[in-house]
């Protein structure tokens, strides 16, 4: 979650107290003294280091952002927990009222889609039990060790790939959450920035990452995942994608009475007439029945459609053609389409 400016985000322009800065410092760098950690704090942000609380460090102190402690580079969790299977489920438990169902539900798939498509990870949503990743919201005190802190400040946080609440994604819900609109703070950019802790990340230090501790705007519809954040997670789950086969395209059975109906070829076979369009072929009888059919449920061998076709009555045969051809008396290319010949039963004009 990347920086974010005061008149976006609310954040109160009034100076934070010794305690809060205190509970800042001790809670995302975990240092023995106040000067060290201020230090830490300004390395990280790439501030100029002081070791003192000067007015740069308390206004990115003030800036809306992610439960997580902060470390350095594209980083996973210390033993680089990961999770053992590319294939998880995530549960969402409970919803906020600030939005709908709906859209809680699609924020949820497109960010975790964010990783999926970067690595072979694949997320299933279940609707009891328990999941691999589960997404709740709450305040306050909520079962675990970081309660939440009211409005701004600590927007949600996340825990590493491991048995129990590992994976599982808190959101506080005294926060306003929003589908896409930059009037609160946007839910698609908050969980996909928890879902990479959820699968093994920790902070970066690079501006513009996803998985920079604090919360700035942007469009979700224009959201694309930064090199250092696919480096990260790819460190962890590599990149070999398996590409979505695609299914095998259904021919779409021609009309036979669309009067706009171009036909690829015709031809006669033992007193029957034979009409071809694309995947299909008509059989007209004598009697004038016409009969549909695929064409390689006749010709199994034969292309997906054909150029041009010719009954040789002297050998009984049926030659299919596809493309340009030729014949010892020079190149044939396929003649402009038959046009008006409509197959419709009711009134065949040949």
């Amino acid at each position: 979650m990347n920086h974010r400016d005061d008149d976006e985000s609310g954040t109160s322009s009034e100076s934070m107290s010794d305690m809060s800065m205190y509970h800042y410092l001790k809670s995302f760098y975990n240092l023995t003294d106040m000067t060290d950690e201020t230090t830490e704090m300004q390395k990280f942000f790439r501030l100029k280091v002081s070791g003192k609380l000067d007015k740069e460090t308390m206004e990115m102190m003030k800036k809306p952002r992610c439960g997580v402690p902060d470390v350095a580079a594209y980083s996973t969790f210390g033993g680089k927990p990961k999770w053992q299977t590319n294939k998880l489920t995530y549960r969402i438990v409970n919803s906020t009222p600030d939005m709908s169902k709906a859209e809680v539900d699609e924020s949820m798939e497109k960010a975790l889609q964010v990783w999926a498509n970067v690595t072979p990870l694949r997320f299933t949503r279940i609707y009891k039990g328990t999941a691999d990743i589960m997404i709740s919201f709450a305040t306050s005190y909520h079962g675990d060790a970081s309660p939440f802190d009211g409005p701004l400040g600590t927007l949600a946080h996340a825990f590493a790939p491991s048995l129990g609440i590992g994976g599982d994604a808190h959101f506080d819900d005294d926060e306003f959450f929003t589908f896409r609109s930059s009037k609160g703070i946007v839910l698609f950019l908050v969980a996909a920035h928890e879902f990479g802790h959820s699968l093994g990340l920790s902070h970066s230090d690079v501006p513009g990452a996803l998985m920079f501790p604090t919360y700035s705007f942007t469009d979700p519809d224009h959201f694309s995942l930064s090199s250092d954040d696919i480096r990260g997670i790819q460190s962890l789950y590599g990149n070999d994608i398996t590409p979505i086969q695609p299914h095998p395209e259904v021919p779409t059975t021609p009309k036979a009475c669309d009067p706009n109906l171009i036909l690829d070829a015709a031809t006669t076979l033992r007193g029957e007439t034979m009409f071809f369009k694309d995947g299909f072929f008509w059989r007209r009888s004598p009697s004038r029945t016409v009969t549909q059919l695929p064409i390689k449920s006749f010709w199994a061998s034969a292309p997906d459609n054909i150029d041009a076709a010719y009954e040789d009555p002297v050998q009984d045969k049926l030659f299919l053609f596809k493309g340009i051809f030729s014949n010892n008396l020079g190149m044939l290319e396929p003649q402009s389409p038959l046009q008006s010949l409509y197959l419709c039963t009711e009134k065949l004009l040949l």
